[in-house]
Protein backbone atom coordinates (compact mmCIF):
# COMPACT_ATOMS: atom_id res chain seq x y z
CA UNK A 1 0.00 0.00 0.00
CA UNK A 2 2.95 2.67 1.23
CA UNK A 3 4.94 1.91 -1.78
CA UNK A 4 1.78 2.69 -4.56
CA UNK A 5 1.46 5.88 -2.20
CA UNK A 6 5.05 6.75 -2.81
CA UNK A 7 4.28 6.57 -6.63
CA UNK A 8 1.34 8.93 -6.08
CA UNK A 9 2.67 11.52 -4.36
CA UNK A 10 4.71 11.63 -7.06
CA UNK A 11 2.01 12.63 -9.10
CA UNK A 12 1.99 15.87 -7.15
CA UNK A 13 5.84 16.88 -6.25
CA UNK A 14 6.63 17.00 -9.57
CA UNK A 15 4.21 19.08 -10.97
CA UNK A 16 4.30 21.28 -7.85
CA UNK A 17 8.08 21.52 -8.68
CA UNK A 18 7.41 23.20 -11.86
CA UNK A 19 4.87 25.51 -10.72
CA UNK A 20 7.62 26.66 -8.65
CA UNK A 21 10.16 26.95 -11.42
CA UNK A 22 7.05 28.59 -13.26
CA UNK A 23 5.93 25.98 -15.12
CA UNK A 24 2.49 25.09 -14.53
CA UNK A 25 -0.76 27.27 -13.43
CA UNK A 26 -1.99 27.16 -9.50
CA UNK A 27 -5.13 25.67 -9.92
CA UNK A 28 -4.70 22.70 -11.90
CA UNK A 29 -1.61 22.09 -9.67
CA UNK A 30 -4.12 22.29 -6.63
CA UNK A 31 -6.65 19.95 -8.03
CA UNK A 32 -3.56 17.23 -8.45
CA UNK A 33 -2.61 17.85 -4.87
CA UNK A 34 -6.02 17.61 -3.87
CA UNK A 35 -6.33 14.49 -5.51
CA UNK A 36 -3.56 13.06 -4.10
CA UNK A 37 -3.73 14.21 -0.41
CA UNK A 38 -7.58 12.60 -0.66
CA UNK A 39 -5.72 9.21 -1.64
CA UNK A 40 -3.06 9.58 1.13
CA UNK A 41 -5.51 10.01 4.18
CA UNK A 42 -7.83 7.45 2.68
CA UNK A 43 -4.29 4.83 2.47
CA UNK A 44 -3.50 6.16 5.66
CA UNK A 45 -6.67 5.36 7.12
CA UNK A 46 -6.00 1.25 5.28
CA UNK A 47 -3.04 1.32 6.41
CA UNK A 48 -4.18 1.63 10.34
CA UNK A 49 -7.38 0.06 10.37
CA UNK A 50 -6.76 -2.81 7.06
CA UNK A 51 -2.95 -3.24 7.68
CA UNK A 52 -3.02 -2.66 11.35
CA UNK A 53 0.15 -0.45 11.34
CA UNK A 54 -0.13 2.80 13.15
CA UNK A 55 3.07 4.07 12.53
CA UNK A 56 3.29 4.19 8.91
CA UNK A 57 -0.28 5.55 9.12
CA UNK A 58 0.44 8.50 11.49
CA UNK A 59 3.22 9.59 8.74
CA UNK A 60 0.94 9.35 6.02
CA UNK A 61 -1.68 11.18 7.69
CA UNK A 62 0.32 14.44 8.38
CA UNK A 63 1.66 14.56 4.61
CA UNK A 64 -2.06 14.05 3.46
CA UNK A 65 -3.66 16.79 5.42
CA UNK A 66 -0.44 19.17 4.42
CA UNK A 67 -1.14 18.10 0.72
CA UNK A 68 -4.86 19.04 0.99
CA UNK A 69 -4.16 22.24 2.99
CA UNK A 70 -1.83 22.84 -0.14
CA UNK A 71 -4.60 21.98 -2.26
CA UNK A 72 -6.86 24.58 -0.88
CA UNK A 73 -4.30 26.92 -1.17
CA UNK A 74 -3.30 26.82 -4.64
CA UNK A 75 -6.76 26.44 -5.89
CA UNK A 76 -8.12 29.73 -3.85
CA UNK A 77 -5.09 31.89 -5.02
CA UNK A 78 -3.66 32.71 -1.43
CA UNK A 79 -1.99 35.33 -1.39
CA UNK A 80 -0.13 34.66 2.62
CA UNK A 81 1.35 31.11 2.20
CA UNK A 82 1.90 31.13 5.57
CA UNK A 83 -0.36 29.02 7.18
CA UNK A 84 0.76 26.13 4.51
CA UNK A 85 4.02 26.71 6.17
CA UNK A 86 3.26 26.37 9.56
CA UNK A 87 1.56 22.85 8.25
CA UNK A 88 4.63 22.10 6.97
CA UNK A 89 6.57 23.17 10.24
CA UNK A 90 4.47 20.66 11.92
CA UNK A 91 5.38 18.00 9.55
CA UNK A 92 8.75 18.71 9.85
CA UNK A 93 8.70 18.00 13.70
CA UNK A 94 7.21 14.86 12.85
CA UNK A 95 9.23 13.63 10.35
CA UNK A 96 13.02 14.64 12.57
CA UNK A 97 10.81 12.18 15.46
CA UNK A 98 10.13 9.36 12.62
CA UNK A 99 14.15 9.64 11.32
CA UNK A 100 15.00 9.55 15.38
CA UNK A 101 13.24 6.53 15.60
CA UNK A 102 14.11 4.71 12.13
CA UNK A 103 17.28 5.45 13.03
CA UNK A 104 17.16 4.35 16.28
CA UNK A 105 14.84 1.82 16.46
CA UNK A 106 12.91 3.65 19.73
CA UNK A 107 14.28 1.38 22.38
CA UNK A 108 14.46 -2.06 22.91
CA UNK A 109 11.51 -4.83 23.89
CA UNK A 110 12.20 -7.66 26.75
CA UNK A 111 13.43 -9.58 24.39
CA UNK A 112 15.84 -7.17 23.34
CA UNK A 113 14.34 -6.54 19.59
CA UNK A 114 13.89 -3.02 18.71
CA UNK A 115 9.99 -1.10 18.93
CA UNK A 116 10.70 -0.06 15.42
CA UNK A 117 12.56 -2.24 12.49
CA UNK A 118 16.08 0.25 12.25
CA UNK A 119 15.91 1.25 8.45
CA UNK A 120 18.66 3.50 7.51
CA UNK A 121 17.24 4.35 3.92
CA UNK A 122 13.44 5.08 5.81
CA UNK A 123 15.85 7.61 8.07
CA UNK A 124 17.47 9.25 5.80
CA UNK A 125 14.13 9.94 3.80
CA UNK A 126 12.40 10.83 6.60
CA UNK A 127 15.58 13.46 7.16
CA UNK A 128 15.09 14.51 3.80
CA UNK A 129 11.55 15.60 4.49
CA UNK A 130 12.73 17.62 7.37
CA UNK A 131 14.81 19.57 4.94
CA UNK A 132 12.11 20.00 2.46
CA UNK A 133 9.17 21.19 5.12
CA UNK A 134 12.01 23.55 6.95
CA UNK A 135 12.59 24.91 3.12
CA UNK A 136 8.44 25.46 2.51
CA UNK A 137 8.33 27.23 5.99
CA UNK A 138 11.01 29.29 4.61
CA UNK A 139 9.58 29.70 0.94
CA UNK A 140 6.17 30.74 2.58
CA UNK A 141 7.75 33.21 5.27
CA UNK A 142 9.33 34.64 2.01
CA UNK A 143 13.12 33.66 3.52
CA UNK A 144 13.72 31.37 0.79
CA UNK A 145 13.52 30.98 -2.63
CA UNK A 146 10.68 29.34 -4.33
CA UNK A 147 12.81 27.72 -6.92
CA UNK A 148 15.02 26.15 -4.21
CA UNK A 149 12.14 24.34 -3.14
CA UNK A 150 11.33 23.47 -6.80
CA UNK A 151 14.42 21.56 -7.49
CA UNK A 152 14.51 19.90 -3.83
CA UNK A 153 10.95 18.87 -4.58
CA UNK A 154 12.16 17.51 -8.16
CA UNK A 155 15.30 15.60 -6.81
CA UNK A 156 13.19 14.39 -4.16
CA UNK A 157 10.66 12.59 -5.98
CA UNK A 158 13.04 10.56 -7.29
CA UNK A 159 15.15 9.87 -3.94
CA UNK A 160 13.07 9.35 -1.72
CA UNK A 161 9.48 8.50 -3.56
CA UNK A 162 9.83 6.97 -7.38
CA UNK A 163 13.35 5.19 -6.05
CA UNK A 164 12.44 3.70 -3.04
CA UNK A 165 8.71 2.00 -4.29
CA UNK A 166 10.23 0.78 -7.15
CA UNK A 167 13.27 -0.95 -5.01
CA UNK A 168 10.13 -2.25 -2.96
CA UNK A 169 7.79 -3.39 -5.59
CA UNK A 170 10.73 -4.78 -7.96
CA UNK A 171 13.31 -6.17 -5.49
CA UNK A 172 11.35 -6.27 -2.00
CA UNK A 173 14.00 -4.15 -0.11
CA UNK A 174 14.94 -0.37 0.14
CA UNK A 175 18.20 0.73 -1.48
CA UNK A 176 19.97 0.60 1.83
Amino acid sequence: MTTALLLLICMMWVPVGMLFLGHGEAKSTGFVTAVVGTLVVIGAILQAALFKDPFTAGLLFVFGVLYLQTAHALWVGLEDMRTVGNGALVVAIVCAMYAFLFFTGGGLKADGSTIIGISHYLGFMNVTFVVICLTVVGVTYGKLSAKLAAWMFLVLSFTCLFVPAIDLMGYGKLPF
